[in-house]
């Protein structure tokens, strides 16, 4: 597979990112006989499965960020509630990357938005779980944050009032259990061991990405899809942050810069976490985006959108 087809890849199984969840050969077993005309691929396993109906997109611009993104759910309210079926739980995931700078993290007001919709309409717990870059010891890298982690950021960005204001629970994901899986590194494709918080595979979770619109030093942008990806590795704060994994960062060693290009390896570690973990509905604070040098240190666009 050449980087084109893989960027193609990619973008069809970020598209399938929709309100009813997509559903990756990795985590649900099918026929090929039985769907061979809907997937793609060689032997028994599909590369990826095509997508039938594209998902709705609401798109609103106002001045307020919580009355906004309430209003962008309301719009596709129904494809929501279909997705929410038969599930037990629901997982709201903000982006914070470091817990220091306000720009780079999802408006309160735009979880708020969310609340305000989901709250009425399902009855299980709802948690609020980040997994901050903040507080990786060793990274010799100040810009990340303080030596603290996703629960500074929770009091720092007025996330705790949302415990007693809507009944919900946050969480750091750092401090959850954990898979392995592999990715790879970018000398010679060998394959790396790296841990995926378990709480992401949950199926039977809704999990929403809470994003913040802004530009990414490696891969352009950052939304909804990759709040997920860059969010799954574990940064145990005593020992490793595998996020640095994914760019194929060492901690001790720092950034390559050969590896900032269009075919890094890490779009390919995007795309193979892509498999086990996705949102089920992607939220989009756009009130106020970032711009330039993203994703920590843009400067501030004033879009008001969700």
């Amino acid at each position: 597979m050449n980087r084109r087809d893989i960027l193609k890849t990619l973008a069809m199984g970020a598209a399938g990112v929709g309100l009813t969840g997509y559903t990756s050969p990795a985590t649900k077993k099918r026929s090929a006989e039985t769907n061979a005309p809907n997937l793609i691929g060689h032997g028994k396993k599909a590369t990826f499965e095509k997508i039938v109906t594209p998902s709705n997109v609401s798109l609103i611009k106002g001045n307020d960020a919580r009355d906004n993104t309430f209003k962008a759910l309301m719009a596709i309210e129904n494809e929501i509630m279909t997705g929410l079926e038969g599930k037990k739980r629901i997982l709201i995931k903000p982006n914070f990357v470091v817990v220091t700078t306000p720009l780079c993290a999802t408006n309160v007001e735009s979880v708020r938005g969310i609340l305000d919709f989901i709250k009425p309409r399902f009855k299980g717990p709802i948690e609020i779980g980040e997994a901050t870059v903040s507080g990786a010891k060793g990274s010799g890298l100040a810009e990340l944050g303080a030596s603290e982690g996703t629960f500074k950021g929770f009091k720092d960005y007025g996330y705790l009032p949302l415990e007693r204001e809507y009944g919900v629970k946050l969480v750091d994901l750092n401090l959850e259990p954990h898979i392995t899986t592999y990715i790879f590194t970018p000398d010679g494709n060998r394959p790396q061991p790296i841990r995926i918080i378990a709480k992401y595979l949950d199926a039977d979770q809704y999990l929403i990405s809470a994003g913040k619109m802004k530009t990414h030093n490696c891969v352009l942008v950052t939304m909804s899809l990759k709040n997920i990806l860059m969010g799954a590795p574990k940064n145990d704060y005593k020992t490793q942050n595998d996020k640095f994994l994914m760019h194929a960062w060492s901690p001790r060693g720092g950034i390559n810069l050969s590896y900032l290009a269009k075919d890094m390896v890490l779009h390919y570690n995007l795309f193979q976490i892509a498999q086990m973990a996705y949102p089920d509905l992607g939220v989009v604070d756009a009130f106020e985006s970032m711009e330039g040098n993203g994703p920590i240190d843009g400067t501030p666009v004033d879009t008001r959108l969700a």
